[in-house]
């Protein structure tokens, strides 16, 4: 039976961080809820006991490195040694690049890039003597592929994923026992298009096909258990946005420059007028997991299922082909 572990998550007021931690809270897990709005995190901690574990609070804005460290001090005072790390919070800019400011485009950058990089400095300052954990980086499929009126995330999330290929690099020369994992997740029904800053004329929207965000908590749960592959990609639409930018990356350029806006742009919503980057937006409301688009969602991913499953389904699939051989040489 596997003993409970103490697992810290930024960003788990709400979104895909506050699925995670219900995700963790019923593997009976103790995890250090980070985040800044008081109201989300301390919904977010009855979750995770609701759901059999045990949810402690830090409140710390992940821009800054000094909040940071001194939330991860707290844990393991509280806690005990940190085993897994998260990094899943962000926020950041709605609009064209000419329009957001250099005080916005640096503010996402220090929250959505930053927030990343010293969310695994304090974990790994911590893992490394001892010679074991984890740290899972929630990713995008813009971290392969930018899109038009994200220009700040999507930078953050290239950024991310350079960051973290040096740091795993790094590990592996010292021959350490400490694993970094990204998750490369698709468009999700969080409260993001809720609350982040948006100088759109209408509600902003993923782009389809939408997932709830309890998928991508299974997926990063899942990487957190099984650390060994480097990266996983989660939902259909990942895995061909990867490849296509892979494969033909100007055709995608065209493609995007056509329905880029317009696919993110919800033409029966009036925009909320919220905007968490520079305050938080759940200080005193609590926006749980989900977002707007329930109705639209999917709330499994085949995908997700054989990216977890791949060596299996590989030597099945294997197997399959050589005894359609073996039959088509017996027929013969």
């Amino acid at each position: 039976m596997r003993s409970s572990r103490v697992v810290v998550v930024t960003g788990a007021s709400g979104g895909v961080g506050r699925a995670v931690a219900r995700e963790l809270g019923a593997r009976g897990d103790s995890v250090a809820l980070i985040a800044r709005g008081t109201t989300g995190l301390a919904a977010a901690a009855v979750d995770v006991g609701a759901a059999g574990g045990a949810g402690v609070v830090y409140p710390a804005d992940v821009s800054s490195y000094e909040e940071v460290r001194q939330a991860a001090e707290g844990v393991e005072r509280d806690l005990g040694p940190i085993d897994v790390w998260m990094n899943v919070a962000f926020s950041s800019v709605f609009a064209p690049f000419s329009e957001v400011t250099p005080e916005e485009f640096e503010r996402t950058t220090a929250v959505t890039y930053l927030g990343y990089v010293w969310g695994t400095k304090v974990a790994l300052d911590l893992m490394r003597p001892r010679g074991k954990g984890v740290v899972i980086q929630a990713g995008s499929a813009l971290a392969y592929r930018g899109i038009p009126l994200q220009s700040a995330y999507c930078g953050a999330k290239h950024a991310i994923k350079g960051f973290t290929e040096s740091v795993r690099t790094e590990l592996m020369a010292e021959d350490s026992g400490v694993r970094v994992c990204m998750v490369q997740l698709p468009a999700l029904n969080t409260p993001q298009f809720d609350w982040v800053l948006s100088r759109l004329r209408r509600h902003p929207q993923p782009v389809a096909p939408i997932f709830q965000p309890e998928v991508a908590a299974r997926a990063l749960v899942h990487a957190a258990d099984h650390p060994e592959r480097r990266e996983y990609w989660v939902g259909s639409s990942t895995a061909l946005t990867l490849l296509g930018q892979r494969f033909a990356p100007g055709l995608v350029d065209r493609y995007l420059a056509r329905t880029g806006k317009s696919s993110q742009v919800a033409t029966d919503k009036p925009p909320t007028g919220v905007a968490n980057l520079w305050e938080p937006a759940d200080e005193e409301h609590d926006y749980g997991a989900h977002g707007s688009f329930d109705d639209r969602s999917h709330a499994h991913s085949a995908q997700l299922w054989l990216s977890q499953h791949r060596r299996p389904v590989l030597v099945t699939l294997g197997a399959a082909a050589a005894g359609a051989l073996a039959a088509r040489a017996l027929r013969r």
